[in-house]
């Protein structure tokens, strides 16, 4: 499991045992009005939100009555990179509850940081389900061919294989370092690198069982570059799971199709702040080859376009992100994605994303990914 800082905290006002504001059950709106009132309740809220309260301009215990309210909060996600972290516990944390602290990759420039006492892990029984209505085998190892250290995506990974009953491999991977070499031209350097963590891979393949491989797209794209290595993971591995990066409808098609046919491929769309998006199973009518969808009970991602009102079906549009859980509450965050959206599958309660791309630049930054 990867390394993370843990915050033992005391709260007053905790929930009863067993209660948990995030089960809104399926009014959405219903859900956000108790998300509301619990961040903003002096014995409850978090200390950053407490603070923020005079300057909203409304009164978000009385005048926010719906999700559609969610877009009157003003994205917060860059104070996210300088905010000591223990501000954003709700005071209403059980007595005792240990908060884990993770970073996003840096991609925009310094990382952003979410705390997580065990929403995370209810959110991965659920993706952990969708993952094996895509053709992810049920039992068995996964390795992990990602980052690890402050990111929560060796945590998800390492919860999917414990869920199988399995273990969870790793690498030794700093994305953060490829992103540097590759932004300041040393392509060489970053290819070396690269080789260095697909040789930890093939050990790992070569010598230990694997069911699920879990990567990014420009590291599965470099594993089908070195012929052995591919037919390593076509042999060995059961199903490969891929996110972190775009991967564009015509390379998908490709290793999918013509790499590993006949192993599932299965997408996950999401990042540090609004968790994952699994790829729902693919119906005969599906115009997309990936369609990405959150976990409803706690999140919504909208497209809009440039004036921020929704795009229709079918149009691309940026994603904006409403995360609304017990412990971080995450409205109006604009993303640094764009996305179509899908209209919801039968009985989902959230629209669909598919072919997600990054844009260019983002805050001010040129958006740099790397392998993650």
């Amino acid at each position: 499991m990867q390394d993370q800082t843990v915050i033992d905290v005391t709260g007053a006002g905790a929930p009863a045992p067993g209660h948990r504001p995030e089960d809104g059950g399926t009014d959405f709106d219903q859900h956000v009005r108790a998300m509301t009132a619990w961040h903003f309740n002096e014995a409850t809220g978090s200390p950053f939100w407490l603070a923020k309260r005079a300057e909203l301009g409304f009164d978000p215990l009385t005048e926010v009555t719906g999700a559609a309210d969610l877009r009157r909060f003003p994205d917060v996600s860059d104070e996210l990179r300088t905010v000591p972290a223990a501000e954003l516990i709700p005071r209403g944390a059980a007595p005792g509850q240990a908060f884990r602290v993770y970073e996003s990759g840096g991609t925009t420039g310094l990382p952003k940081r979410v705390v997580d006492g065990g929403y995370r892990s209810r959110m991965v029984d659920w993706a952990v389900d969708r993952l094996r209505a895509n053709g992810v085998p049920q039992h068995g190892n996964w390795l992990h061919l990602g980052p690890a250290g402050p990111h929560v995506i060796a945590f998800d990974v390492a919860g999917y294989a414990a869920r199988s009953g399995g273990l969870c491999y790793t690498v030794d991977l700093d994305p953060r370092w490829v992103k540097r070499l590759l932004s300041t031209g040393r392509r060489r350097e970053a290819s070396d690198y690269l080789d260095h963590v697909l040789d930890q891979a093939e050990l790992v393949l070569r010598s230990q069982p694997v069911a699920v491989l879990n990567t990014t797209p420009p590291l599965l794209e470099a594993i089908c570059a070195r012929p052995d290595l591919r037919a390593l993971v076509a042999e060995r591995v059961g199903a490969i799971v891929w996110g972190g990066t775009a991967f564009s409808r015509e390379s998908l098609q490709l290793v999918e199709r013509e790499m590993f046919p006949g192993v599932p491929l299965v997408g996950v769309y999401g990042n540090s702040l609004m968790g994952v998006a699994p790829q729902r199973p693919r119906r005969d009518d599906d115009v997309h080859p990936c369609v990405f969808e959150p976990f409803a009970e706690t999140t919504r991602l909208e497209l809009v376009d440039g004036d921020g009102r929704p795009v229709g079906y079918g149009e691309r549009g940026q994603v904006r992100l409403h995360l609304v859980s017990e412990e971080m509450f995450l409205p109006n965050i604009a993303e640094r994605d764009t996305a179509i959206r899908v209209a919801p599958a039968a009985g989902s309660a959230v629209d669909g994303l598919a072919e997600v791309a990054s844009v260019a630049r983002f805050e001010g930054a040129d958006v740099v990914e790397g392998v993650y």
